[in-house]
């Protein structure tokens, strides 16, 4: 492998199967920030192991597909941050607030004291993906702004503090998963397009914080919603993005195969490597190679070859199994097409 040869990647999720998720029930919460145990169909003595099973399935996907860097499919996830945020000491999860968000009533997690990591809450199971698979694995953390906006403060006060309290957190999860042999740790921070003028006070400094002193790689996740979700309604441009381009974070993931948006956003992120979405989620449908080719293309103009990895955009989970991994084949085999068209191979 060359430096120039471009990689892919997923960025977090994958379908988790109708026999262990009810989907209707989780597509009600949409994303859960307190406890949704009622979205398991299995009893609760035998979830773990079938999360187990299912996580190997998605593993398998992806290694079948051709992916270079692969995740645990985030199988065992009620929703992309809950696993880890619910996890906390200093929160009341047994009576959350109710609030209003976008039209729809959503639990939050009350922070009534000082927050607290009692112990690791994800490196079994990257253990677990590093024991059945030979592939580079990533796995994904929220991050600590996000964290801040899914609670509502009884405790700290002030909005940057509670995020620095999140952020050494995340910080000391991050130091366990690269011990556990990590190789890329990512966080996910939605709301930093969801409340830029915020962001553009704290945000930065409460990235940095959390990934403090890692040296594995890193990645930073921005999201305009699950497709399946949002729809037509996805943005076709972000709010906060070229202020990354002063954080550590190694790796900057952007939405562009369903938002179409401007790439020319990306000459801002010259130091960073783009993880670039170019698998539209909000449908099953499978686009040719030849789409997903063109997209990569459009964002090789504006980023070398060495610092682009072509992934899809956010929220695979929604999509059914066969189509994620049929567009993952996609993907796949778009990449390939370019690199061997740019002697890359």
């Amino acid at each position: 492998m060359t430096e120039k040869r471009l990689t892919t990647a997923v960025i977090g999720s994958y379908p988790q199967p109708p026999w262990l998720v009810d989907h209707e029930v989780l597509k009600q919460k949409i994303v859960p920030r307190t406890r949704a145990k009622d979205i398991w169909r299995i009893p609760e003595p035998l979830l773990r192991e079938a999360q187990k099973d299912a996580t190997l399935l998605a593993i398998r996907d992806q290694e079948k597909a051709g992916i270079d860097v692969i995740t645990d499919g985030e199988i065992r996830r009620e929703s992309y941050s809950n696993h880890f945020a619910t996890a906390l000491e200093g929160l009341d999860l047994d009576s959350p607030a109710i609030v209003t968000v976008q039209n729809f009533e959503m639990a939050l997690p009350r922070v009534v004291g000082k927050l607290g990591r009692p112990k690791p809450v994800a490196v079994e199971d990257l253990k677990f993906l590093k024991e059945h698979t030979n592939k580079l694995t990533k796995m994904t953390l929220p991050g600590p702004f996000t964290l801040s906006k899914q609670a509502v403060d009884e405790f700290y006060g002030d909005p940057e503090e509670l995020a620095m309290a999140y952020a050494d957190l995340v910080n000391q999860e991050a130091r366990d998963l690269e011990r556990a042999g990590a190789d890329v740790i990512q966080l996910d921070e939605p709301w930093l397009r969801q409340d830029p003028e915020g962001a553009s006070k704290y945000a930065i400094r409460a990235i940095d914080a959390a990934l403090r002193d890692i040296k594995t790689e890193t990645a930073i996740h921005l999201c305009f919603g699950y497709g399946f979700v949002v729809g037509k309604e996805k943005p076709n441009s972000y709010a906060f993005l070229e202020e990354l381009s002063d954080c550590c974070v190694n790796q900057i993931s952007v939405e562009a195969a369903q938002a179409e948006i401007d790439l020319g956003v990306l000459r801002g992120l010259s130091e960073k490597r783009i993880l670039l979405g170019v698998l539209d989620l909000s449908t099953n449908q499978i686009e040719k190679i030849e789409t997903v080719r063109e997209r990569i293309e459009k964002g090789l103009v504006y980023v070398p070859s060495g610092h682009l990895i072509p992934s899809p955009d956010c929220g695979m989970k929604y999509l059914a199994r066969a189509s994620a991994f049929a567009k993952l084949q996609v993907l796949t085999e778009a990449t390939r097409q370019i690199n061997e068209k740019l002697d890359l191979t």
